[in-house]
């Protein structure tokens, strides 16, 4: 039997050398894992969209798409999920301290590994079993101008001055790397992780202008066209009812002629950039071609999550997306589109935050499709799998399809076991036996699926219950109805979270006590999402947010407009520190965790002061603030505060007030005290008159 190759995106399927549940192939496959960022369930041709994605089509009429596979809502904790096998928290989250990811498993049975793209996570991709890497570490990234975060095989790398675009960029190093694996006469394994459609909205020039003009129509036009088009696919298996337009989106003709226009651009460049990723695509699955590969490569792409609401900030509404320092924002109304047919967005565990899309081919290893029994799938659509799937799924398919078994044991790691099962019996036609409940879990948002139940909760609102099976787009809630299922179905989520995720008992609170109130009838909300009552009141709602003096920036950039912007604090030796979406991140060990803050000169004069910002923390430990004003003391010898953290994982405000009267030395914020990532926004130092006198960054 030739040598298979595997690919992951979004998840396409197509296999030949038949691969039978339970066997692995003669000879190891080649794999390939895609993953795009923040791309809507309906996003590409095959699953309802508009937008030519016809590499990606090609891959789902000869292999197979998912219609009910589960992502976390989220970026980071869907990255961890799809390597490790494991839920975020179980896994350790970005740390990985209980987990041995799929380099690390195929590298010691023989393959070459190898990830361009977003990573996303702790350290780098290199510290984790990848031979090679390129692309960037933190969460999001400028597409032409990149940020501080690019590596190349574990060494920094200086994005050009020009003639740079990540998309591209991405796609230039893995064929470099499948170059490098073809010498080695190994299999190999390649993941990767595109940015796009993720914001700042920026396509290249040629991209957005095939799409000018075309989304003049509006999201009402383009959803109800993409759901009659997911009925004519046949996608569902049986119709199902679209959920109507939320509240909190406008309907098209109520809005202003400048707002349409706005937004008729804002989409535009969301579909460029989802073209580019699949022109990026083709590029690649023809140098398979070349190679003699493409027919044993076993492809699965995903998405991390559903399309993204959150309209935080946009820079250069007046100018055009591909232009220097233009940075435009999401949009919450194409977010609700893009998500045709569900309800709801990123991080939310309604199926508009967790549905992707998931194709997998392998012409090699998949029996071909048999007509007769898939009627439904109509002439050229391949086969539909609606049977539920996760990410935790991922690594014991690709184990079995590469006849290996991911260690139990790793120096410096506890690995937890695998909650997920192998996909190979739904790949190869058949059934699977009755699989565990599905845990989700992001931040206040929580659900579980358990067969044809759903339960799922809104920011910790009380419980809903939807029956899958019946109601897809999750609009009638029957947990009034079913009261001992969402017991029973509260008592198991509480479980998983305490016992096997090891939540907090803040996280893992049971709500089965108000499982069966009303819901709200106030519309549900979130001040993130695009505000429409008047032109930039996103962005001034943002600002409001972010703190005083704080003004919107291009991603990865700070202003040279506010002579407030100070330089990046620096990173205490236990702690990762990068810029993402105008915020700071930090990864900390738990070992000197925190950031010092070494240049302040001229000293900051008028106190007492206030340091100010909002922290989300995954951590644990309490925090602390030290300060001098005397010039010659290395801090932590100075002045200390102790303030407590809730390390929940939500948004908390907070205000640290320095009691001197006299300028400022240094400052030391130490945001908590064990391992864990921390995000800090709108950080600014105030003056006794509340006036912002640093930001960063």
């Amino acid at each position: 039997m030739p040598r298979l190759t595997l690919f992951v995106a979004g998840l396409i399927l197509s296999v030949a050398p038949v691969l039978t549940a339970g066997a692995a192939p003669a000879a190891p496959p080649n794999i390939l894992v895609v993953l795009t960022d923040d791309l809507g369930f309906s996003d590409l041709g095959c699953y309802g969209s508009e937008i030519p994605t016809p590499n990606l089509d090609r891959l789902a009429a000869n292999g197979v798409r998912f219609t009910q596979f589960s992502n976390t809502a989220k970026c980071h904790s869907s990255r961890v999920s799809l390597l490790s096998g494991l839920y975020c928290k179980q896994a350790g989250d970005i740390e990985l301290t209980r987990a041995v990811i799929i380099p690390e498993m195929l590298g010691p049975a023989g393959y070459f590994t190898a990830m361009t793209g977003k990573w996303h996570l702790s350290r780098e991709p290199t510290d984790f079993g990848f031979d090679r890497y390129f692309g960037h570490l933190s969460g999001a990234t400028d597409y032409y101008r990149g940020n501080a975060s690019f590596r190349l095989n574990g060494q920094r790398w200086q994005v050009p001055d020009a003639g740079f675009y990540t998309t591209v960029a991405n796609v230039d190093s893995a064929i470099d790397f499948l170059a490098e694996a073809r010498a080695t006469r190994k299999p190999w394994f390649l993941y990767v992780a595109f940015n796009a459609p993720h914001g700042p909205l920026q396509p290249l020039e040629a991209d957005y202008r095939k799409y000018r003009g075309r989304y003049d129509v509006g999201w009402d036009v383009v959803r109800a066209a993409r759901a009659a088009k997911q009925r004519d696919l046949g996608l569902f298996g049986r119709d199902v009812e679209p959920s109507p337009r939320p509240d909190h989106v406008p309907a098209w003709e109520a809005l202003p002629p400048e707002t349409q226009a706005w937004e008729s651009r804002r989409m535009a460049a969301y579909a460029a950039l989802i073209d580019r990723v699949d022109q990026e695509l083709g590029r690649l699955f023809a140098d398979l071609e070349r190679a003699g590969e493409f027919e044993n490569t076993f492809v699965l792409f995903l998405s991390d999550n559903g399309a993204c609401p959150y309209d935080r900030r946009t820079v250069g509404r007046d100018r055009e997306p591909y232009e220097p320092g233009v940075a435009w924002s999401d949009s919450t109304g194409w977010a609700w589109a893009r998500n045709t047919p569900f309800r709801y967005y990123k991080q939310n565990q309604f199926e508009g935050g967790i549905a992707t899309p998931a194709i997998v081919h392998w012409p090699a290893g998949i029996p071909p499709l048999d007509r007769a029994a898939n009627d439904s799938a109509g002439e050229h659509q391949g086969r539909l799998v609606h049977a539920p799937a996760h990410l935790i799924d991922v690594l014991p398919t690709l184990a079995e399809i590469a006849g290996t078994q991911r260690p139990d044991t790793w120096p410096g790691r506890e690995p937890d076991p695998l909650p997920g099962v192998s996909l190979v019996p739904l790949l190869t036609g058949g059934e699977m036996d009755r699989r565990p409940p599905i845990h989700l879990l992001f931040s206040e948002d929580r659900g579980l699926r358990d067969g044809d139940w759903k339960l799922v909760s809104f920011r910790s609102e009380p419980w809903e219950l939807y029956n899958i099976a019946a109601d897809r787009t999750e609009l009638h809630d029957v947990a009034a109805e079913h009261p001992e299922i969402v017991a029973r179905m509260a008592q198991q989520w509480t479980d998983i979270a305490r016992d096997v995720l090891r939540c907090t008992a803040r996280e893992s609170r049971d709500l089965a006590a108000t499982a069966t109130a009303p819901q709200p009838t106030t519309p549900r909300s979130n001040v993130q999402w695009t505000d429409y009552s008047a032109p930039d009141a996103s962005a001034a709602r943002h600002a409001a947010r972010r703190g005083p003096g704080m003004r919107p920036q291009a991603a990865g950039r700070s202003s040279e407009a506010d002579p407030r912007s100070a330089p990046l604090p620096r990173a205490r030796a236990g702690t990762k520190l990068t810029v993402e979406d105008g915020g700071l991140v930090l990864a900390c060990s738990g070992d000197d965790p925190g950031l010092a803050f070494d240049r302040l000169d001229p000293q900051p004069k008028g106190g007492p002061y206030t340091l100010a910002f909002r922290l989300q923390s995954q951590a644990s430990g309490a925090g602390k603030l030290f300060w001098t004003t005397a010039a010659g003391v290395s801090l932590p010898r100075g002045e200390r505060l102790d303030f407590p953290v809730t390390h929940d994982g939500s948004w908390h405000d907070l205000r640290l007030v320095i009691p001197e009267d006299k300028p400022l030395h240094g400052l030391r914020l130490d945001p908590c005290g064990g391992p864990g990532t921390v995000r800090l926004e709108g950080l600014v130092l105030e003056d006794a008159a509340g006036t912002v006198i640093r930001r960063w960054p």
